[in-house]
């Protein structure tokens, strides 16, 4: 188990880490095209290339994980790529770090070794192929569901004549875009699996490739999302529905089961739930640090608006007392002068 959940560390960190190198090699690339100059521009771009073969190899050790351990396992631990990065940008690219994102870091390690305690390895004799197709409907009216809400904001978007767009846009494209990512990875699995039980040893490339549809697909939902809306819900949405469709489909379609030990069973969940919470505090970090920073203020504000009404209340006073001070001393002296 600890082997997988390694793999899938390296993994999801070849992954993210590789995609900064291209985006930073692409800084002084031309947009890419099937042009000759361009491939070889993009060729010949030493951190293109290290990017592109991390990405790679991260994409290649992310199958060999599937392949030994359960979706349920290895779709969580994927979500702490994100912790990964930032550490990376944090010390490589010196990108500034707030007190959530090294918390979201700590829960996504700790949630980590939570599924690592807790994870077992499942029986493949109990995948009940009948499960599939309604896996496969389920998503499908899912998808359904989503797009025709969609439309009907789009619609009354139109009517109102509004040009931002809405949340509700933002939350659908997230949670489109997640369910591809891990029914990337359950499909994955689903061809290791159909080897393990004697079926012909073509269906696990044709699962791989079906696997890469979904991601591409995925990629395409994430992006229009992105393009229209804020990346903080998209990026959320995205990164929860991804673990949670690979937990649920793992565990429904795919019949892996819940640990039979009842402190097993405990750090699965508490892992699921700690690499959940640090995703989402890694994403929102920046939002939610702004939201509690303006309480803050504001108790600033009203403590230097007190202070500041409490020394005029005493300068008023001290003022009040030196002028009654001086009266005082003026009237004594008269009285001194009408005696003698």
């Amino acid at each position: 188990m600890w082997e997988s959940i390694f793999l899938t560390l390296i993994a999801t960190a070849g992954n993210n880490i590789g995609k900064v190198f291209q985006k930073k090699g692409t800084v002084i690339l031309p947009p890419l095209s099937f042009k000759l100059k361009v491939i070889r521009a993009y060729a010949f771009n030493k951190l293109w290339i290290i990017g592109f073969l991390m990405d790679i190899v991260g994409a290649l050790l992310m199958l060999r994980a599937l392949s030994l351990a359960p979706v349920s396992v290895i779709q969580p631990v994927s979500g702490c790529g994100l912790a990964i990065l930032s550490v990376f940008s944090h010390f490589y690219l010196k990108e500034v770090m707030n007190a959530l994102d090294w918390v979201g870091i700590a829960f996504a390690g700790a949630g980590t070794i939570g599924v690592g305690v807790g994870g077992e390895e499942q029986d493949v004799s109990s995948v009940s192929l009948l499960r599939l197709p309604w896996l496969l409907f389920a998503v499908a009216i899912l998808f359904v569901l989503l797009n025709t809400w969609l439309h009907i904001y789009k619609s009354k978007r139109r009517e109102q004549e509004l040009m931002q767009s809405e949340v509700v846009e933002e939350i659908i494209f997230g949670l489109e875009s997640g369910i591809l990512f891990g029914m990337a990875s359950v499909i994955s699995k689903l061809g290791f699996m159909f080897s393990s039980l004697g079926f012909s040893k073509i269906l696990v490339p044709i699962c791989i490739a079906i696997s890469i549809c979904c991601s591409a697909t995925g990629f395409v939902y994430q992006t229009r999302g992105l393009k229209h809306g804020r990346a903080i819900v998209v990026s959320t949405c995205a990164a929860v529905a991804s673990i949670v469709t690979g937990v649920l489909a793992g565990m429904l379609a795919l019949g892996e089961q819940m640990p039979s030990a009842p402190s097993a069973r405990l750090f699965l969940l508490l892992g699921w739930i700690l690499i959940i919470s640090g995703v989402i505090l890694l994403v929102s970090s920046t939002k939610l640090i702004a939201l509690l920073r303006r309480p803050l203020r504001q108790s600033l504000r009203s403590n230097s608006e007190k202070n500041q009404t409490l020394r005029r209340s005493m300068s008023s006073r001290g003022k009040d007392l030196s002028t009654s001070t001086v009266i005082q001393a003026s009237t004594l002296h008269h009285l001194l002068k009408e005696k003698t």
